[in-house]
């Protein structure tokens, strides 16, 4: 259940934005002071280190791309990545939260 609830988190997350070109992303987000594309990649980062913590493997740094168009799908492959790791369904419950309350923010 868990794993569905954060698979649609992200859906909807990306029909939000993933139309959205360089300056759009370039704003700043709706709450808070730091461009949309900038909460994205945070939310990117985070959802990536909660797989690495679950799969038991290091943290890695997700790469800042030069074209923000490709955060959700960096966005798809991380939330991806901890689903596949198994994780409690409380991670996934909390990545979800994440994903949701970074789409109320942009």
């Amino acid at each position: 259940m868990a794993e569905a609830e954060l698979s649609r988190a992200v859906d909807v997350l990306v029909r939000q934005v993933g139309h959205w070109e360089a300056p759009r992303w370039a704003a700043k987000a709706e709450r808070g002071n730091a461009a949309r594309a900038d909460l994205m990649h945070r939310l990117v980062q985070e959802i990536a280190n909660r797989a690495a913590d679950a799969a038991g493997e290091p943290r890695r740094t997700v790469p800042r791309l030069d074209n923000d168009l490709a955060l959700p799908d960096q966005l798809r492959v991380v939330a991806a990545d901890l689903a596949a790791a198994r994780p409690p369904e409380a991670v996934l419950d909390a990545a979800a939260a994440q994903v949701r309350a970074t789409r109320l923010a942009l």
